[in-house]
């Protein structure tokens, strides 16, 4: 009884940090500070049973915001923990509490101005090792409350004047009459009860409380309710300060109230989960069973017998050891799942694509024969001398050095000139297995890379799945279109590409996919693009570019005799005894109808010839008999017989099978379709080019031919100008670029100023453009065009267009102008020169400068079209003019 205690009037007070010890309450405390053990020693371990101590609240300084009068400052320490959340009883000996000296200023609390006067239930001592520190472990009951009144220190703890606070007996029993105290106590009761009934399902020591709610007051039990569960210190502070019993009894209600619904909500959402739970338990031991009446049975399961194939199938996929760690534990989980749960085919399709790739697995390195090399080049691919000497060279450092970390071949060039060919041809001199990825218009960095396991869907990257596909860790890998990889909010392939071609970095490829290294070092790979320019830096810088410019026509009719007709007759089923095409059709059809870089309008055209044989050739097939044969061929049985005069013959007549072998041999003797002018015109169509063409559209002063590079190898550009009155404005059309407009601008600058010494105006005409606008037309508007290659034949248009005299029709240009007539060189010569012959050009200005790259261009290019040096801008009209340029005698250009 509370009256029992006799509190004296001075208590040694032990600190109890952010916890809050309340009457009836049990801890246990381990003392490990000097202060702490100084006051457990005096107080309680020499007095053996009759020492009492106070026990009082504090918290860290930076927190200490709870107190409104001061105190004086100490250094304490105390951490306990009297239970959890979900609402596990604490009593007794539940937690151990460590005490701490503050060492800094700055972790200074204070003191709270109430507290609980305890004595030792039970006190031990030890030792710690190897400091020899003396340690004391105290269980403490929580007696009464009592009130600070002053503070002091005692040696190394402290001590405080103190003041009961507690009500006594007398003043309980009068309290207990209180009708409002009654019904407080009936509420409080109700709930406790409620709460107990709850955790008497989940714990076995519940029933000594269960006893305490039948023997203990009301009023006690508040107290021991609200220390039994873990509450906020602020909380606790606020049932320690409640002396009045009417405000105890509500606080004590209200926590115990929440603690229980607290704990109902919880078994309510566990028993959701442990129902959806069951479904899967029971599914499980359906299976199980199943699974054992089939053993009994002999009819073993077919899904466990799958996995030991693919662990056996792991096993001997020869995966470096942390990646069989991997795939290890990443095996133990599917063991652990059911066929039926969503991710058991995800895991499943991963393990086997572990197995599946060839982290060991190479193609023998046969040794390499370079003249077999050479004459397969040779035979597939004609011309290209250049880049077949490249390819033999990177051969040649092959055999020498199988391991050799060669440079990335990277093909330039127009469509259709054989780039991936070529490829395909390296990986057959190196008898290795060829995988073609092609990256046109890809986007998304996981292409590459591939995507992540966590999305639905995912997938390797290309990389990954070309290497599953081939079986070998050591192919040759095509990149064919890396000029044309976007970006976008996926990420950017080229940049995942840096890793690939990087030799120091692809000896670890990580997939995002596979999630473990992967080695690509062993991996020959090759790349083609049509440009150079959209290459970002960082990767062109890994590659080197070799640049496949287009065929002359006299290579082109090489090729088609050589390979494209024989392939285009193949693929239609004829034969040269029904279809021949002879050279002069055929450069019939590459001056009229094709006039590109490559050769595959070229194939188109052929096989467009193809076609309409096929269709007469399947027609003489259906009309033809074969009994006029039969009847024919009989006469010549009979012949030189002497029976065909004497006797009477019996003849048996075979009938001839119709089958492809005796058709064919029919068809021998019948007409050959022979190609000519009229049937290609029938076939494809009127000529699209005429090499009147240039002579046509220069025939009116204004018109200068140019010539220009493009993604698809050289091509002519016809410049129109033309003026009107106005008032003095240049029109520019033809979707051009912004260094085309300035280069049309430097152009009409350079004329105005020489105008005089042009004879384009007299001295006394001021401005050349008064009173008139100058239009300037790049035809092919559909087509965008920029760069510099055009400022000299913007200027022989002008002073065409404003001296009223025609450029020459066989004459094209090309080269870059300053603004003080000086003539750059420009690139894409070879290209250029290619497209003038093919249009029947005869004469072509260039750079003085660019006299260094004709050495590209073919010998039987250059003997038909002559090459006009130029270094100024007066060079360029000289040679465009028939008869040169009209100077003025006064002239000092």
């Amino acid at each position: 009884m509370v009256d029992a205690v006799e509190l004296p009037s001075r208590l040694a007070v032990l600190p109890f940090r952010n916890r809050v010890l309340l009457p009836g309450a049990i801890v246990r405390i381990r003392c490990t500070s000097p202060s702490s053990v100084k006051l457990v020693e005096h107080e309680l371990w020499q007095k053996e049973d009759k020492g009492l101590i106070g026990v009082l609240p504090v918290k860290d300084g930076q927190a200490a915001d709870t107190t409104s009068t001061a105190s004086p400052v100490l250094f304490p320490g105390g951490i306990a923990d009297l239970g959890d959340r979900n609402g596990n009883i604490s009593s007794g000996s539940s937690s151990d509490i460590q005490q701490q000296i503050i060492k800094h200023p700055q972790d200074l609390v204070q003191w709270h101005k109430r507290g609980v006067a305890a004595r030792a239930l039970h006190l031990s001592r030890g030792m710690e090792k190897p400091s020899g520190r003396v340690t004391y472990t105290v269980v403490l009951e929580g007696l009464c409350r009592f009130s600070v009144q002053e503070m002091n220190t005692k040696g190394s703890y402290n001590t405080a004047r103190v003041s009961h606070l507690d009500t006594m007996k007398a003043e309980i029993d009068q309290a207990e009459k209180d009708p409002e105290v009654l019904v407080l106590s009936r509420q409080f009761k109700v709930i406790a009860g409620e709460l107990i009934s709850v955790l008497e399902q989940k714990q076995k020591t519940v029933g000594r409380i269960k006893v305490l709610l039948d023997t203990v007051p009301t009023y006690r039990l508040a107290d021991i309710f609200v220390a039994i569960f873990e509450v906020s210190f602020e909380e606790q502070l606020a049932m320690l300060d409640a002396v009045d019993l009417k405000v105890r009894l509500t606080k004590a209600t209200e926590l115990v109230n929440r603690q229980l619904q607290t704990i109902r909500v919880a078994e309510k959402i566990s028993q959701k989960v442990e129902g959806q739970l069951s479904k899967s338990q029971k599914e499980f031991l359906l299976r199980q069973q199943m699974r054992a009446i089939k053993e009994e049975l002999g009819d073993n399961d077919d899904d466990e017998d799958d996995v030991v194939a693919l662990e056996r199938k792991m096993q001997n996929a020869g995966m470096p050891s942390i990646v069989w760690k991997h795939a290890q534990r990443e095996l133990r989980r599917l063991r652990k799942m059911q066929p039926q749960q969503p991710g058991y085919s995800s895991s499943r399709s991963y393990l086997e694509l572990l197995a599946d790739l060839p982290w060991q697995i190479s193609s023998e390195e046969h040794k390499i024969d370079l003249r077999a090399a050479k004459e397969r080049l040779d035979r597939a691919h004609f011309g290209l001398g250049k880049v077949k000497n490249r390819i033999i060279e990177y051969l040649a450092v092959r055999k020498l050095k199988p391991d050799a970390r060669g440079p990335v071949l990277c093909f330039v060039g127009p469509p259709g000139v054989g780039k991936t060919s070529l490829a395909s041809s390296i990986a057959g001199a190196l008898d290795k297995k060829f995988v073609r990825i092609s990256l046109g218009g890809v986007k998304d960095e996981a292409d590459i890379r591939g995507h992540r396991r966590t999305y639905i869907g995912s997938m390797p990257g290309r990389l990954i799945e070309g290497l599953k596909r081939v079986g070998v860790n050591n192919p040759v890998i095509l990149l064919d279109e890396v000029d044309k990889t976007g970006s976008d909010v996926r990420g950017d392939p080229a940049s995942a590409l840096l890793e690939v071609l990087d030799p120091e970095q692809n000896k670890t490829f990580n997939d995002h996919y596979l999630n473990v290294p992967f080695d690509l070092s062993k991996v020959v790979f090759v790349a083609t693009a049509n440009r150079v320019q959209p290459i970002p830096p960082a990767l062109l810088d890994r590659m080197e570019v070799i640049e496949l410019p287009g065929y002359t026509p006299a290579e082109k009719l090489r090729i088609a005799m050589c390979h494209l007709i024989p392939r285009v007759l193949d693929q239609h089923g004829l034969t040269s005894r029904y279809l021949q095409i002879s050279e002069s059709v055929v450069e019939i059809i590459i001056q009229r109808y094709t006039r590109e870089a490559g050769v595959r309008n070229l194939e188109r055209h052929l096989a467009s010839l193809a076609r309409a044989a096929a269709v007469k050739v399947a027609e003489r097939e259906q009309s033809f008999r074969l009994t006029k044969e039969i009847h024919s061929d009989t006469p010549s049985l009979l012949e030189g017989s002497s029976l065909a005069d004497t006797g009477e013959i019996e003849v048996e007549v075979v009938p001839m099978g119709v089958n492809g072998h005796e058709i064919s041999r029919a068809l021998e003797s019948t007409e050959i379709l022979v190609v000519d002018e009229s049937m290609i015109e029938k076939v494809l169509g009127p000529p699209k080019f005429d090499d009147r063409e240039a002579a046509e559209r220069v025939s009116t002063p204004g018109v200068a031919v140019g010539l220009v590079w493009t993604a698809f190898g050289g091509e002519v550009q016809f410049v129109e100008a033309t003026a009107m009155v106005g008032k003095g404005d240049m029109h520019l059309t033809g979707q051009l670029g912004d260094v085309i407009k300035e280069s049309a601008q430097i152009a009409l600058t350079w004329v105005r100023a020489r105008a005089a010494e042009l004879r384009l105006a007299t001295a006394s005409e001021v401005n050349l453009m008064e009173s008139r606008d100058i239009h300037i037309h790049f035809p092919a508007g559909a087509v965008p065009k920029d760069g510099p290659s055009a400022g000299v034949t913007l200027v022989t248009a002008l002073v065409s267009l404003l001296g009223k005299k025609n450029v020459r029709a066989d004459t094209a240009m090309t080269g870059e102008m300053t603004l003080r007539g000086l003539v750059l060189p420009v690139g894409g010569i070879k290209d250029k020169i290619l497209a003038a012959h093919r249009c029947g050009i005869k004469r072509i200005i260039l750079p003085e400068r660019n006299v260094k790259d004709l050495v590209e261009v073919p010998a039987a290019v250059l003997l038909k079209v002559e090459i006009l040096l130029a270094k100024r801008m007066e060079d360029v009209l000289n040679e465009a003019f028939e008869g040169g340029c009209p100077w003025s005698q006064l002239s000092k250009l």
